[in-house]
């Protein structure tokens, strides 16, 4: 399942979707996606001190910020700036991995890069993580290790 066509908007997903639905995520959504950041194990995001509340708020706010939902419960998030073209952002909770959330999530996001005129998008991760893999398999180029040592990937639009 993938939500490619970048007309499709946040709640509009292809047949066949396995029952997942998207939509801009809203300030009631905080307590949910800060719970799910908390629990993937592998992510740098997930650290509390990494993260602080004026970054969420700007993604909020000015940025790409989606929710996935699978039988009305948040399963997942992505959040992307539309500056920058930074996939800042990509959490499934454990329990939905491997059903499609983050397939849909990022492809969601890059198609509203593209329509900010954004050609190409770029990404930061850990070496060595289930999420390297994922974008290694998703079509990301490994550009190298940032000076903190996660892989720098980036994407044709």
């Amino acid at each position: 399942m993938a939500v490619s066509d970048p007309e499709l908007r946040p709640g509009e997903l292809p047949a066949g979707s396995g029952g997942i639905s998207l939509r801009a995520a809203t300030p009631a959504d905080l307590p949910r996606i800060h719970a799910i950041r908390h629990g993937v194990t592998e992510n740098i995001l997930r650290d509390r001190s990494k993260v602080s509340d004026a970054e969420v708020a700007w993604y909020m706010e000015q940025a790409v910020f989606l929710v996935s939902e699978a039988d009305g419960e948040i399963a997942g998030f992505t959040c992307a700036n539309h500056q920058s073209a930074l996939v800042w952002a990509l959490f499934i909770d454990p329990a939905h991995e491997g059903r499609g959330h983050g397939r849909a999530l990022l492809d969601a996001a890059l198609a509203r890069l593209v329509e900010n005129g954004h050609r190409q998008a770029w990404l930061t991760t850990g070496a060595g993580t289930r999420a390297e893999r994922f974008y290694r398999e998703h079509g990301w180029r490994d550009m190298g290790r940032h000076l903190d040592g996660q892989v720098v990937f980036v994407r044709e639009l």
